[in-house]
């Protein structure tokens, strides 16, 4: 549809790199970005793949670092460390991805299972996300969270972009009306 109506398509890939195979020679995308944190690579680093004869024009001017896309010292140690960190991800992909989706199994039938009430979001989501809606008031969901972040399960009420806000995620919302 983009190549239809001439325009540019940019894919947010940050929660799929690392966990699913991509050939960009195969997909479409004129851009697509990566973040190392997501496949255990260090923080702070990512990737921008622009595809080759692209025109783009640089927000901020001053050097021919990236083709001269952006200016700075590139922070080699951690593009290092997120290169090593992408192929063990995908040297581990088939295992990763079994280990967990049994987890996630595990996981729903003990949800099931304990809170018969509780809501799973979305039958076919990504084998490494799991969205609930837990049949407990707003008080009972903060102190689960906290008993659970204490024996060092991630959980959260809503996405990463939101951490430190007590509001459930909007997007979550539209999903299910709580």
């Amino acid at each position: 549809m983009c190549k239809q109506n001439n325009a540019l398509f940019h894919c947010d890939a940050v929660q799929a790199i690392g966990k699913f195979q991509f050939d960009l020679k195969e997909l479409t995308v004129d851009f697509l970005v990566g973040s190392a944190h997501k496949f255990h690579g260090p923080k702070g680093v990512g990737f921008a793949y622009i595809r080759k004869n692209t025109v783009l024009q640089p927000l901020i001017y001053g050097g021919e670092q990236e083709k001269g896309f952006r200016a700075g010292t590139e922070a080699v140690h951690q593009i290092v460390g997120m290169s090593k960190a992408l192929e063990i991800s995908y040297m581990n992909l088939d295992e990763e991805k079994a280990y967990i989706s049994e987890l996630k199994q595990y996981a729903i039938a003990q949800l099931k299972s304990s809170f018969p009430l509780v809501k799973i979001i979305g039958k076919h989501t990504f084998y490494n996300i799991m969205n609930v809606v837990l049949p407990f008031d707003k008080n009972k969901t903060a102190m689960l969270l906290f008993h659970l972040d204490m024996k060092g399960i991630a959980v959260s009420r809503g996405s990463a972009c939101q951490s430190g806000s007590s509001k459930p995620s909007h997007v979550l919302e539209a999903f299910f009306d709580y």
